[in-house]
């Protein structure tokens, strides 16, 4: 038997349940996903900038009307 949202049951839970659901599975795949010490090394430096420039930031809408601007090309 194939894995799927049917089979699984996962077609009968809520936007809400499965959205849950999708946010504990991320997070068991993070937790059995190391980091490198580069990857680390990398998030430290970016969270370092953002501690230090906390106002230099992109907001959700204006990334969401860069791309949508970007795909009406």
């Amino acid at each position: 038997m194939s894995v799927s949202l049917k089979s699984l049951g996962i077609d009968r839970l809520s936007v809400a349940e499965r959205l849950i659901l999708v946010e504990e599975l991320w997070e068991s795949i993070a937790a059995s996903t190391p980091l490198t010490g580069a990857q680390r090394a990398e998030l430290d430096r970016r969270l370092a900038d953002h501690e230090a420039n906390p106002d230099d930031v992109v907001s959700w809408e204006e990334v969401q009307s860069s791309i949508t601007a970007r795909l009406n090309r």
